[in-house]
């Protein structure tokens, strides 16, 4: 009867949290603070849910296949989700975060609860990359790119810190972690830094801070650092902060933001919202043209069509990282 009653209590929890969820939507709208978002998404563009269910979407990577891989941090599941609605969950795992694909497409994950970069096979094992600095565990990776040197650059906020844990690391930092397993500190100055993305040229990295609410915008250099930081642009509003980002083979900006997806060019001008009926988290390009942009918003997976082609970092051949001195 204990269980029973233990079962009931999580369903109707459950089921108030998707009536809430449903009753909060936004309206989706596609508003312009330039003529030139519509170049890159058409006025008539629509946005359609392909899957929903979850408890909170994170770290969309799309595959050949024709499939999404999707991080549930409530459900403690990354999934893999078609178009056509279908999930598979691929492995249960505390609180899975942001995801990417590394030189040679093996999936990447930030494991907050493991506090670890960690690497994850189709069937659903995993081995852990890197989970220290100097000695000191992470706080919590968020989010992970591919680099222009092939090599993984990650941040790691405490936002996910698990609940009752130290922190080790009295900062929070954005590194760089290499094949041989060496991680370099590049960042240890910023709040909560979240999503990040480079350049279509490799020659700059972007990071936004989820505290701050704003982008920040470094030179990458041939020898694996970053230097010149500057503000690239602020995302300050109600209804969300800056998190996930992806960038479109022309340098134009997909971010996270208040309300759904800032779009900004490369020169740092807003030029446009896709506004989202849940508040996204991150996002991906997807179908075998990669002009699907796909958003994993709260409870559900998302996609519209762009009028761009998006940046894909792995699949690029790698720039020749030289020595630090």
């Amino acid at each position: 009867m204990a269980k029973l009653l233990t079962f009931a209590a999580l369903l109707v929890a459950t089921l108030a949290s998707a009536l809430d969820t449903i009753k909060n939507l936004r309206p989706f709208q596609l508003t312009a603070e330039s003529a030139d978002f519509w170049k890159l998404i058409d006025r008539n563009a629509q946005l359609s849910s392909i899957a929903s269910g979850f408890g909170f979407t994170e770290g969309p990577v799309w595959d050949k296949a024709g499939f999404l891989y999707v991080s549930d941090e409530i459900q403690n599941k990354i999934y893999r989700v078609y178009p056509n609605g279908k999930k598979e969950p691929v492995i249960s795992l505390g609180d899975p975060d942001g995801n990417t694909y590394d030189a040679k497409r093996r999936l990447i994950d930030c494991a907050s609860m493991l506090r670890a970069i960690i690497r994850v096979t189709s069937d659903g094992q995993y081995t852990i990359l890197a989970d220290r600095f100097r000695g000191a565990r992470f706080n919590s990776p968020n989010d992970v790119v591919t680099g222009p040197d092939d090599a993984l650059y990650f941040t790691d906020p405490t936002l996910d810190l698990p609940a009752g844990q130290k922190q080790e690391t009295p900062f929070q930092g954005v590194y760089r972690l290499d094949d041989n397993g060496q991680v370099t500190l590049l960042i240890k100055d910023m709040s909560q830094p979240n999503g990040l993305a480079f350049s279509p040229d490799g020659k700059r990295l972007y990071v936004d801070d989820s505290d701050r609410r704003d982008i920040r915008v470094f030179d990458f250099n041939l020898d694996g650092t970053v230097t010149d930081e500057r503000l690239f642009g602020d995302e300050k509003g109600e209804g969300g902060v800056p998190d996930g980002m992806k960038v479109d083979e022309a340098g134009n900006l997909f971010v996270v933001g208040p309300r759904g997806i800032w779009v900004w060019d490369a020169q740092g001008r807003r030029l446009g919202t896709i506004v989202t009926p849940e508040q996204p988290a991150n996002l991906a390009w997807g179908d075998s043209d990669y002009q699907t942009l796909y958003i994993t918003a709260t409870t559900s997976v998302y996609r519209i069509r762009t009028s761009t082609r998006g940046f894909i970092p792995y699949s690029k051949a790698p720039i020749r990282v030289g020595p630090r001195v």
